[in-house]
Formats: structure tokens, sequence, C-alpha cells
């Protein structure tokens, strides 16, 4: 509603349409004339006024007749409607009956017009303000259950790609939308894989949830270093974890961080086992770390998938891993090309491992140059 209330006055006779409206507009009123039902309608469609004053006696449509078609409208059905009648009771029940709101005798009083209009146009005032609000809270409630969805949607990808993402990763991919780096690729990675030495007798002879806590603990605690490193975790087997670098996302020193990982990995495992030892678990660390080009994507089914990577390097990795003594970290010959000023290491010899043909030259982690890194 604007300023000025705009009123529709309807009336066959024009010069009773002149007299309402010589009354409202100095009282700032808009006043719209009609001469008869039809176009009263017409006009109300158009203009949405904000109260009708109605003649009951009109030729082609009466009044009771143009009320009712008005309160059979939604859009209408709460317009304040004031019937000017002829004073009689009977056309005051009628006048009620078609759905009036109010009625004014003819010849009516002025002051009494005026203060029926203003009366009415403040109940309008409270119901468009309540429509309003409804309006609103229904708008906010559809945005709320929008945003809810979306939120939900995106705690269930994060979810999945948390499986093997880095969580800054993943908030990368969730926030721009953008997984088409995950589609099958090709890439040079590095790979470490790492389990447990000795882990099958201690399983076969532990109660189950002896085996279940130290797994437990056991995955903490290099969980808690991948994320650290941004590294990207393929897969979990039993008591073995598989984690490549330079995938998704370019990583430069993808060879130094791997194997800084895996320091860092048997560091934080070597005060794990001390706690073991005390219950009598003899078990220990031994880690693979291999460099070469894999086939890297998300493999699986709607609703379940994984991101891989497929290739000789993954292998190579793994098979050190197998051949490693405890808490050794066995690198492959181009791992340690790229990171042996950065660190001190042994040479392990050449290991013939299954699925190689030729010998494999590996070299032992003893530790790491500190000062080398950090300079």
């Amino acid at each position: 509603m604007t300023d000025e209330p705009l009123v529709l006055a309807v009336d066959d006779l024009p010069a009773n349409v002149r007299l309402l409206d010589a009354v409202l507009s100095p009282r700032g009123y808009r006043v719209l004339g009609a001469g008869s039902g039809p176009e009263a309608l017409a006009l109300v469609a158009e203009h949405r006024p904000d109260l009708v004053l109605l003649d009951i006696v009109m030729p082609e449509m009466d009044g009771y007749e143009v009320c009712r078609r008005l309160r059979q409208d939604p859009a209408t059905a709460f317009l304040p409607v004031v019937m000017i009648t002829a004073s009689g009771d009977q056309e005051r029940l009628l006048a009620i009956e078609a759905g009036a709101d109010d009625f004014v005798a003819k010849p009516f009083d002025q002051a009494e017009l005026l203060a029926r209009v203003r009366s009415l146009l403040r109940i309008k005032r409270y119901h468009d303000t309540i429509e309003g609000q409804a309006a609103e809270l229904a708008e906010w409630n559809r945005t709320l259950e929008q945003r809810v969805q979306e939120q939900v949607e995106q705690l269930e990808r994060m979810g999945r790609l948390r499986r093997f993402l880095s969580p800054q990763l993943a908030d990368l991919v969730v926030s721009s939308g953008d997984e088409s780096f995950l589609d099958s690729h090709r890439r040079d990675i590095t790979v470490v894989f790492c389990d447990l030495r000795a882990f099958t007798a201690f399983a076969e002879t532990a109660e189950p949830e002896e085996v279940m806590g130290v797994l437990d603990d056991y995955f903490q605690a290099l969980g808690d270093l991948v994320t650290r490193f941004e590294g990207t975790l393929e897969r979990f087997t039993g008591d073995g974890l598989m984690v490549f670098f330079n995938d998704p996302l370019p990583c430069e020193d993808a060879p130094l961080r791997a194997v800084r990982m895996a320091v860092a990995m048997r560091n934080r495992i070597q005060g794990l086992a001390q706690g073991w030892a005390r219950h009598g678990y003899d078990l220990a660390l031994g880690v693979g770390v291999a460099q070469g080009y894999a086939t890297l994507g998300r493999i699986g089914y709607e609703g379940r998938s994984d991101y891989t990577a497929i290739g000789n390097c993954t292998n190579l990795a793994a098979r050190l891993c197998a051949e490693a003594r405890p808490w050794q970290i066995l690198l492959s010959p181009r791992v340690h090309a790229a990171v042996e000023e950065f660190v001190t290491s042994e040479p392990v010899g050449e290991l013939t491992l299954r699925g190689f043909s030729r010998p494999v030259a590996t070299f032992n982690v003893v530790g790491l140059d500190a000062a080398r890194i950090s300079s």
C-alpha cells in the first residue's frame, strides 16, 4: 500500500462518484471511479485498490454480485468493501451475506464515512503486514530448506572425498564444485606403502578386541601424518596403508615429502610400539617408497567409489615394504636419487622382488638431514 490509499468508488450515477471523490481526496485518498459492476471488477484486477465503496443498486450487475465475486477470488477475498445502502435492514442483511465488511446509509454522513474508511484501511494494513510477514517466512523456509539440502549434499561429498583426499583438497573440491581432476589420467607419483611386521602372528594369537585396539591406535597415528603432509590416501588393507604424492594436486617435492612422512611414521609407531611391548605385542613398522608413472582416477559405482592408482610404481612400493625388516624404510633407486642429499641412507643391495624381472637396487633411510631440509 502506498502513502495515499487507493479507494474505488462504484456507482452508476457519476454525480455520486464525484461526491465521494470530493469527500475523500482532500483527506489524502486517491479515488478511482467505476460506473458499473463489470467495470469495477476490471479496475480491481488492474489497480488493486485498498478499499471499495460499492453502491448496491446498479444495472447489469448489482453490488451484491460484485461483492460475491470479489470474495470468491483469493486475491481479493480480504479486500475491504463498504456497501452504500438505502438504510433498509433487508439491504444491510443482504450486504453482510454477500461479504461486505461495513455499510453506509444514503445520504451518507461525511464524518461517518471517513471514520469507517479509516477503520477498514487500518485493518487492511494489519492484514497486509501479516501477509507480507507470512510470505517472507515462507521464503525464508524455502531458502533454509534449500541451504540445508545443499549443506547435506556438501557434507556427503566431503565425507566421500575425505576418504582419500587431504582435508584441504576435499574443501577445495566442494567449494569449487569441480571434480574433473578425479577422472582417469596419467601422472608421475611417489608411493608410500607401509604395514606392521609380525602382525599376522599377533592377530592369530591375540583376542579380536586387542587386534582392533592396536589397529585403531596405529591408523590414528598414521592418518594424522597423512593429513599433515597432504598425501592422498589410497586405501587401508588390514594393517597396510598406501599413500601417494603429486596427485591430484601437483607436488614439486613429492619424493622428499613422501620420505619425510615415512620417517615421521616410523618415529610415531616406535612410540606406540613401546606401549605394545608392555602388553607382549612384538610389532614394528616396515615401509617401501617408489616413484613412477601410474594411471589414476576414481573407480567404483554410484554411491561407492574410491580414488586409486594403478601402475608398476605401486607394485614396487608394496614389494619393497614386504622386504623391509623391522623399522626399515626402503627406497627405490629413483626416490633415493631425488632425496639423497637430504637423508642419511645405507645401501641394502639389489633385491629380487616378486613380479620384477630384474633385481632392484634398494636403500634404507637411517634418518633425515635436518639442516639441509630446513635450508
